[in-house]
C-alpha cells in the first residue's frame, strides 16, 4: 500500500530539513501507525533522530539499519539480475509520476 511520497531532491538536508520532513511524515501516517523510522546515518540524520524521539517519544530507530540494508541489497544486486531489473522498473516508473505533475494532484 502506498501512503506517502516526497520529491526532496531540491531540498536541503540539513538537519532542521530532514527532521521536518520527517515528522510531517509520521504526522500524516500517524505516531500510532509508526513501528520504526529507517534512515541514512549520516551526520545531519543522527541530529535529526534526536529531536524526532524527543518528540515523538514511541518511535523506535535504530542506528545504522540503513547501512546494512544498503549492503544487502548491493549485495542482491550482484547475485540477482532480477533486482536490477526491479531496481530500474522503479526509477522509470517514479520519473513519469513525478514527470507528470496533474497525475500528483489527483
Amino acid at each position: 500500500m502506498f501512503l506517502y511520497s516526497l520529491d526532496n531532491t531540491n531540498i536541503s538536508k540539513t538537519g532542521d530539513n530532514v527532521f521536518k520532513m520527517l515528522d510531517d511524515v509520521v504526522e500524516f501516517v500517524g505516531e500510532e501507525n509508526v513501528v520504526q523510522v529507517v534512515i541514512d546515518n549520516a551526520t545531519n540524520f543522527k541530529a535529526t533522530r534526536e529531536i524526532l524521539m524527543q518528540k515523538r517519544e514511541h518511535l523506535y530507530w535504530p542506528a545504522c539499519v540503513t547501512h546494512y540494508i544498503d549492503l544487502i541489497f548491493e549485495d542482491l544486486e550482484k547475485h540477482l539480475k532480477v533486482h536490477e531489473i526491479t531496481i530500474n522498473k522503479g526509477r522509470r516508473i517514479t520519473t513519469y509520476i513525478y514527470g507528470r505533475t496533474p497525475l500528483m494532484a489527483c
